[in-house]
């Protein structure tokens, strides 16, 4: 069992030795340290205060946003129309003063749209890179799936290596950087459903679904005038984002839970109602996913609960059901759920993430 983790302070979060890389750079090029745990906690609450101001009853899907954006992922938002995937997207972004760009996905929309463009300058008699929409902290990517699969395959390289490549030279994408897409699930003509590669690329899928009662009621009371998004203002900076996520790169995972994480794994690939199991790009990117959450309910280490918080979001997905499980009306959810209700957990895992 590593032995390296030291005890939680009250102003710093500890690294895990081996497993968090370098922290993102930040504007002038140095790469920031991590943010204090005080700091991190007030600026988290910042940003799910503003999102939950305008997104009236999803508090889940809220910090289910926030921890995909300090894991350094992707987000697939995905639900019928109407229940508010743009406007989650739309407000975390204005919450952090960064570049934000938005790509109304269309069958006619081009590659190059999204990635920029080679123009000839005829006055210097050199070709020029004009860079496309995709250059931003955040990316809203509204009805992804409308879009020509080879459109939909330009956002593979920036979503996956953070850069674009474009006549053979390679340019750099903003840190930090997530793709916040939406897709109808319903209405399916004149779609492009997304390939299993690009649905790998996503850490996490959410549905919105439709909000209770009273948030309904509320929503007419206060939606009435005028949009509560207009009034939503920056409340940390893309610099603070960068912090946060170095923070969330320190927190601790002990060799127990490395092992239940990669158990659960084999454990979707074992399953005889499942076509395809978890691939080990979601087994990292879950892993990063509980890091996320671990720091978001204030801790410097994971524990086990906290992979099984994110393991229906980040590994439904990229799942795929076996024809007989599915016409027996299983879903991937379902099976997801069942399998870590049937995964042992180590009587030490909970222990051995707190050791000092």
């Amino acid at each position: 069992m590593d032995s390296q983790h030291q005890g939680t302070t009250q102003h710093q979060f500890m690294v895990d030795a081996g497993a968090a890389p370098a922290g993102p750079a930040s504007s002038n090029g140095h790469r920031r340290p991590a943010m204090p745990a005080a700091e991190f906690h007030a600026s988290s609450e910042k940003i799910l205060a503003a999102i939950n101001k305008v997104i009236d009853g999803k508090a889940e899907a809220a910090k289910l946003a926030l921890t995909v954006l300090l894991a350094q992922g992707h987000l697939l938002v995905e639900d019928v129309p109407g229940v508010g995937k743009t406007m989650l997207a739309k407000t975390l972004a204005r919450s952090i003063d960064c570049g934000v760009s938005r790509i109304q996905f269309t069958p006619d929309l081009l590659p190059s749209d999204v990635t920029g463009v080679s123009i000839y300058n005829q006055s210097s008699r050199q070709f020029e890179f004009r860079k496309g929409a995709v250059f931003a902290n955040i990316v809203i990517g509204d009805e992804i799936n409308r879009a020509s699969a080879k459109t939909q395959s330009a956002l593979l390289e920036c979503m996956e290596e953070h850069q674009v490549t474009v006549d053979g030279q390679s340019y750099k994408l903003a840190e930090p950087f997530m793709v916040v897409a939406t897709q109808n699930p319903i209405e399916m003509e004149g779609t492009y459903p997304l390939p299993e590669a690009q649905r790998d690329r996503f850490m996490a899928r959410i549905s919105m679904g439709y909000p209770d009662q009273a948030s309904e009621i509320e929503m007419l009371e206060t939606h009435q005038a005028a949009s509560p998004l207009a009034e939503v203002t920056p409340v940390v900076t893309a610099d603070d984002v960068a912090a946060m996520i170095s923070a969330v790169q320190r927190v601790y995972v002990s060799q127990a839970v490395k092992e239940y994480t990669v158990a659960l794994g084999h454990a979707t690939r074992n399953s005889a109602r499942l076509r395809l199991g978890a691939s080990p790009r979601s087994l990292l990117q879950l892993l990063r996913a509980a890091k996320a959450t671990a720091a978001l309910d204030g801790r410097d280490f994971v524990l086990p609960d906290d992979v099984v918080a994110v393991a229906e979001p980040v590994l439904a997905h990229r799942i795929i059901l076996e024809r007989k499980a599915a016409g027996a009306g299983d879903t991937p959810q379902g099976i997801i759920r069942a399998i870590l209700a049937e995964l042992p957990v180590s009587r030490d895992a909970t222990a051995d993430s707190r050791r000092g």
